[in-house]
């Protein structure tokens, strides 16, 4: 019986021992049957790039002005509607007439008056020039002529500015638009008393085309950017988060304050941005990107290839043997697509920028180069971030 259970314990074993050595043959053979692993990459190169520098800021309309009666009287008439977009030059109001009217009629009457008067005056002094001349008439009677013609022609003058003057306050009583934009509510209707002793306020028109962005850099950015710009009013766009359509408008930067605001240490700037379509109205949230120089050259690669851990950022390459390499990099300026890269990475390295969440160093791959569409000039050029002019 002993004999028996030794047998069998002996048996047992041996197929252990067999079926760990076919266990550990298979996962040899699974190991040595792993395909390379297909990656794209792109080839780095240090090279000419354009700068760009991101901020917030806010918008705000590049004209605003205040529409108000310049004459008393009563408002007849409402020639558009609330929140309208107005053309330069368009109506919008008009004050009852009538009264400015009579006033131009009376002006021009006493200029008439005058004038007859001053024909009557003009042939007396005709009249008696050659009658003093000849002693048959006294000089005073010619002289009270010629004073007379002489006032007259003076209140004639009088009479023209009294017709200007008129002309000008029947022409308040029709009120256009001082500039191109969007009208506000009103603030008066039909039939109220406006201008009574003070300049009513009407309406409200703020033009929006162009439309202006301003932002606050620090005083450093500030005198990188004068010192490395090379255009008198750089490139600029902006870009409103948060927007279902991913608005952009492009336009460029024209303003720097000359004074430095002594709680923040920051200077005012401004981009002027076209608006045509009014896409962006004022007092917008806006992030401003302002280009600075592309004449410096840098080693970029995209952000979202790096990697952190204890040591430090790093990016995985594909090396000479087709296989992963890990290269521990550290990094200068960055933005939102692209990473400056001081050290760590030198020209014609073929940096990995997918299937990162699969990468392991020494594992064989398969590389296909998409440097032509997905390297850094690349997604410059998709954002509309390489300057029309370079």
């Amino acid at each position: 019986m002993l004999k028996s259970t030794q047998i069998l314990n002996t048996l047992l074993f041996s197929s252990i021992l067999l079926f760990n050595a076919c266990s550990d043959e298979k996962v040899k053979q699974v190991k040595k049957e792993i395909p390379p692993l297909s990656v794209n990459t792109i080839t780095v190169k240090k090279e000419a790039v354009p700068i760009w520098k991101q901020y917030t800021g806010m918008t705000k309309a590049s004209s605003d002005q205040d529409v108000r009666a310049r004459v008393s009287g009563v408002l007849e008439k409402i020639y558009f509607k609330d929140g309208q977009a107005v053309e330069k030059g368009q109506k919008l109001f008009k004050i009852q007439q009538s009264e400015y009217i009579s006033t131009l009629n009376a002006a021009k009457a006493k200029k008439r008056q005058d004038e007859a008067s001053l024909a009557l005056a003009t042939a007396d002094v005709n009249r008696y020039k050659p009658l003093v001349k000849e002693g048959l008439a006294p000089r005073a009677t010619l002289e009270q002529y010629q004073a007379q013609q002489a006032g007259l022609k003076a209140a004639i003058s009088g009479d023209v500015a009294e017709i200007n003057r008129a002309k000008l306050e029947l022409s308040y009583t029709v009120i256009h638009a001082p500039i191109s934009g969007n009208v506000s509510a009103r603030h008066v209707d039909v039939g109220n008393l406006v201008g009574q002793g003070e300049s009513t306020l009407l309406t409200t028109i703020v033009s929006t085309d162009p439309i202006y962005a301003y932002f606050s850099p620090s005083q450093k950015d500030v005198r990188m950017f004068q010192k490395y710009r090379n255009k008198a009013k750089p490139d600029a766009f902006i870009t409103v988060p948060g927007s279902i359509d991913e608005i952009r408008l492009d336009g460029f930067i024209d303003f720097s304050n000359n004074t430095v605001d002594p709680l923040t240490s920051t200077i005012t700037m401004r981009a002027t941005i076209d608006n045509k379509e009014g896409k962006v109205l004022p007092g917008t949230f806006v992030y401003i990107n302002m280009f600075i120089n592309d004449k410096f050259k840098f080693l970029m690669i995209p952000p979202e290839v790096i990697f952190n851990d204890q040591l430090g950022a790093f990016v995985y390459v594909v090396d000479e043997n087709a296989t992963i390499k890990r290269v521990d990099i550290t990094t200068d300026y960055s933005s939102k697509y692209y990473v400056s890269v001081h050290s760590g990475l030198k020209d014609g390295d073929k940096v990995i920028v997918s299937a990162l969440v699969k990468l392991k160093p020494s594992r064989k791959v398969t590389a296909t180069d998409v440097t032509e569409t997905q390297g850094i000039k690349a997604v410059l050029k998709k954002n509309n971030l390489i300057p029309e002019s370079h």
